[in-house]
């Protein structure tokens, strides 16, 4: 093989996920069964922190009231403080079913919540993450740090290396994740990422479009 067709083969060598050829409408409607939690559960990434801004937590409450009367359930990092204690309090205060999942090693940085529905204390960050995504049927980014940021864009590199082929939303509420939307349409613009997998971030302007989109896209689980 010429350098030149193996540069070619080497960008297309993008992974196609499990749904490639499926429109959003071919993929509605699923969600992972855990059915001792009585609901599909929703990841939620975000921050240790409340942010200077009071609207960040007003909106993650907002948020996670709303996914919560809408019939969902949480998963996320397990922690009592920032955003995160925000999210869990709220689902919590809703009657709904929520699972942390914290390491062990950073127990003393993020306060565990003691009040969840279920704990569940691991031995790395990667059992945490693996953890959330198979209790996960989506996953929400909220404005965070560098643990947000790692936990999306990993959860987005699952998806093009076909691991899953769940809903993945970005909440852009005041525009906090303009620079990352920037740098990953500038990634597609350079050749280093596909324009599909961007798209499959789906950018939410507010919390009324993301818990529409959650509504749409995963289904609850059937009555008995």
């Amino acid at each position: 093989m010429q350098a030149s067709e193996q540069l070619n083969a080497s960008n297309q060598a993008d992974l196609a996920p499990a749904t490639s050829g499926k429109s959003t409408a071919d993929r509605v409607k699923t969600s992972v069964i855990h059915s001792e939690f009585k609901c599909p559960l929703v990841a939620i990434y975000c921050g240790s922190r409340v942010g200077h801004d009071a609207r960040y937590a007003q909106s993650a409450r907002h948020l996670a009231t709303g996914l919560a009367q809408a019939g969902f359930g949480l998963v996320y990092g397990g922690a009592s403080i920032g955003l995160m204690g925000v999210v869990a309090d709220a689902f919590l205060a809703a009657g709904r079913p929520v699972v942390g999942i914290i390491p062990n090693f950073i127990l003393d940085h993020e306060i565990a919540h003691v009040n969840l529905t279920e704990l569940k204390i691991v031995d790395s960050m990667h059992t945490r993450k693996a953890a959330m995504a198979d209790y996960a049927s989506a996953f929400i980014a909220l404005p965070g740090g560098l643990g947000t940021l790692e936990e999306l864009t990993e959860i987005a590199t699952w998806y093009q290396l076909e691991r899953h082929a769940k809903p993945m939303l970005l909440l852009n509420e005041f525009g906090y994740f303009n620079g990352l939307i920037s740098q990953l349409s500038h990634a597609v613009a350079e050749g280093f990422m596909h324009e599909r997998y961007q798209a499959a971030i789906q950018v939410m302007p507010d919390t009324a479009h993301a818990i529409d989109a959650i509504r749409q896209q995963v289904a609850l689980y059937p009555t008995v």
